[in-house]
Order: C-alpha cells, then structure tokens, then sequence
C-alpha cells in the first residue's frame, strides 16, 4: 500500500495535537513534519517533500498566502490543503491562482478532511463548496469585465490605463511610451468616453476593482 506523505502546519499546538491524532487513525497517511509557523513549515516542504501540505492560512512568520507565494518561486510539487476558519473572497482567490488545491473550514467533519487529503494527493482538486462559490463568481466578474473592457480599449489605451492605475502621471506616462504628454490627454479622454467614468482616481478604482492591473 504507498502511503501519502503529509506535512501538517498550524500555529496552534492543541490542533496539531488534533491532526496528527485524526491522521495517525489513517493506514495510508504518514505525518512527517508539523510546524507551528509558516517558516517552518516552508523549510519542511523544501527538505521533506511531502505529498501534501495541511496548512492555516493565518500563520505566523509566514501567512499561508505568502508561504503559497514562495513554494510556487521555488517550484515546490507539493499540493496544498488550507485549513481555516473562515478566508474572503479576494483572499481565496489568491490561494486558487497561488495552486492552493483544496480548502476544509475548521468547522467541518474531521473525515472530510481526510478525505480532502486523499483527494489532492491523487491530482484532484477539493474546495468547500459555499467558501469556493464567491472566489469563482468574483473570478467571473473580473474576467467578464476585463473582457469587455478590452474589446472596448485599444491596446494603447491599455497600457496608459495600465500605467494610471499604477500610480503614473501624465508625463510619466508619456516618458514611458515615447510618447507626448498631449497624446496621454488624448488616450485619457477616449478611455473616459468609452468606460463612462469621470476622471483619473475613477479610472484608476475601476481598474483596480475590474482586474485590469
């Protein structure tokens, strides 16, 4: 029987107590490490190499948004399942493109995590389905508003809408594209016009708000 090799991270000491108690009840899962902080658990993945990695997502030192964030620059295989009490929309989000591949609330059944656990190690994905629902509708959005703002923008008017919403002023802008500060104005007004918003500080929360940066 090939066993799934698990690291398990959480900041408290009674719930690691908790996990590696439900696991260790598991003949096919072996707890190799526990850590109690995000550096920890960091170092446990790169020397270890677990099959999967039960993670809090508020962890000290390293958050486990952040941890996610470093194990995909170093291109660590190890999937990840979060553990959490309760994550935003936008913060979900974020796991999902960081390569998170399952979440558990610290509500639910412990057999459900198990069973998560089992999942993501044979390539599965398994999400909370009320936590999961809001991150995709707001994936939806954005992309259906990017979209739409796309088809309406020339891709010069991307970019300066790009730049704007970075923080760029007009002359800035102009340096940055070899272009003149006049041409800036111009692409301005279009990009009002075609979006119907009102001014630079509107632009830019509309990009922000929209994905478009």
């Amino acid at each position: 029987m090939t066993r799934i090799r698990i690291a398990v991270a959480d900041d408290h000491p009674f719930i690691l107590d908790g996990l590696e108690q439900l696991f260790r009840a598991e003949q096919d899962i072996e707890i190799v490490s526990r850590s109690l902080n995000g550096e920890e658990a960091l170092e446990a993945v790169r020397e270890l190499r677990p099959d999967v990695l039960v993670l809090d997502v508020r962890m000290p030192k390293l958050d486990g948004i952040a941890l996610l964030a470093r194990m995909q620059e170093l291109q660590l295989p190890t999937r990840v399942v979060l553990l959490t009490a309760s994550l935003d929309d936008a913060r979900l989000l974020e796991a999902f493109r960081l390569g998170a591949c399952g979440l558990v609330l610290k509500e639910s059944a412990p057999r459900l995590l198990v069973q998560s656990v089992r999942q993501v190690a044979s390539g599965e994905q398994t999400w909370n389905g009320k936590a999961i629902a809001g991150a995709l509708r707001l994936v939806l959005q954005r992309e259906q508003a990017a979209a739409a703002a796309s088809s309406m923008l020339t891709p010069r008017e991307r970019e300066v809408t790009k730049l704007v919403a970075e923080g760029l002023r007009n002359k800035e802008i102009a340096t940055r594209l070899d272009i003149t500060e006049g041409t800036v104005k111009f692409h301005l007004h279009g990009i009002y016009e075609k979006l119907r918003i009102d001014g630079r500080y509107a632009l830019i929360s509309y990009a922000r708000e929209q994905g478009l940066v």
